[in-house]
């Protein structure tokens, strides 16, 4: 992840894998983040910006995989 990024991360392993894909396109058009990882095999993704946008990216990702695609929700934990 590049240096350039370096105040906040947001780190999702979604089941099943592909909605990983779909995690990423919410999360970079919901926030000022971008993809610092992402791998559809093993449905992880990691978004890289500064912490109001990670939290609001990370939420509205969690919106749409809860209320649009009815997956069971996770809470977000921040540390």
């Amino acid at each position: 992840i590049s240096d350039e990024y370096n105040e906040a991360i947001g780190i999702l392993t979604i089941t099943p894998s592909e909605a990983a894909i779909i995690a990423a396109d919410v999360a970079t058009k919901a926030a000022g983040v971008e993809i610092g990882f992402l791998d559809r095999f093993s449905g992880s993704l990691v978004i890289v910006g500064d912490v109001s946008s990670v939290e609001s990216a990370l939420r509205e990702v969690l919106n749409l995989l809860t209320n649009v695609l009815a997956f069971a929700p996770a809470n977000l934990t921040k540390s």
